[in-house]
Formats: structure tokens, C-alpha cells, sequence
């Protein structure tokens, strides 16, 4: 596991219940994997949005991670972008999707590196 540079966005990592919480430190590497594979993700910065983990790239649009009331947990994108609109119709059915804000998840295993990384690689380079 990547370490954490700031205390408190680590404290809500272990705040969240063990099944969330797996399933959004999976996330986590896969944000931080794909943003290593971008020179112009760079540099990714991990902080607090909303209360949730968020990451930010000096060109992209954030992306958020957490729990959701329909979902064991979530990959959240600006819902005023056209990022969920492209993912939807790049993979049309695949997921299970909150409006144009969230891809709703229910265990890790659902994680799908190459599609999910393809909608985490269109956030961090959103304004480019």
C-alpha cells in the first residue's frame, strides 16, 4: 500500500467500514498507478474534498473516493463534466453508474484496471 502524506485523509481511509475501505484503497492504487503512467498527471495530489479522499492533477478534474447509500463504495468524477457522459458511452452496460457522478461498486473484485483506469486517465488530464 502507497503511503499516506497527510494524517488526516489517512484517518478517513480507516474510518470507513472494512469492506469500503478495501474496495477504495484499491482505488487509490489504481489512481495512483494511472497517474504515474501520465507525465501531465503530474503531480497528483492527494487532500480532503468534501470529506472524502480526492486527487488532483495540475490539468484534470477531481476525482473523488468514498462510500454511497446504494453502493458499498464509489469512484466519483464532476458531475458537470462530460467524463461520466464519454465513460458511459465507451463501455455502455458495464456498470452500475449514479447519474453522471459515480460508478457504484460493491467489492474490489469489480475493479476493472483497464476500463476504470481509462475514465481515471480522462479526469487527471480533463483540461489538457
Amino acid at each position: 500500500m502507497r503511503p499516506f502524506d497527510d494524517p488526516a485523509v489517512e484517518a478517513v481511509f480507516q474510518a470507513f467500514p472494512q469492506g469500503t475501505r478495501m474496495g477504495v484503497l484499491t482505488l487509490r492504487e489504481l489512481v495512483f498507478e494511472t497517474a504515474g503512467s501520465l507525465p501531465d498527471a503530474q503531480p497528483l495530489y492527494e487532500a480532503l474534498r468534501w470529506g472524502q479522499p480526492a486527487y488532483l492533477a495540475p490539468k484534470g478534474s477531481t476525482i473523488r473516493l468514498g462510500g454511497h447509500k446504494a453502493a458499498s463504495f464509489a469512484l466519483y468524477v464532476h458531475c458537470q463534466s462530460r467524463l461520466m457522459g464519454d465513460f458511459t458511452s465507451a463501455f455502455p452496460g458495464e456498470d452500475r453508474i449514479d447519474g453522471n457522478r459515480a460508478i457504484l461498486f460493491d467489492d474490489p473484485s469489480q475493479i476493472d484496471e483497464t476500463r476504470h483506469g481509462w475514465l481515471i486517465a480522462r479526469a487527471l488530464t480533463y483540461h489538457l
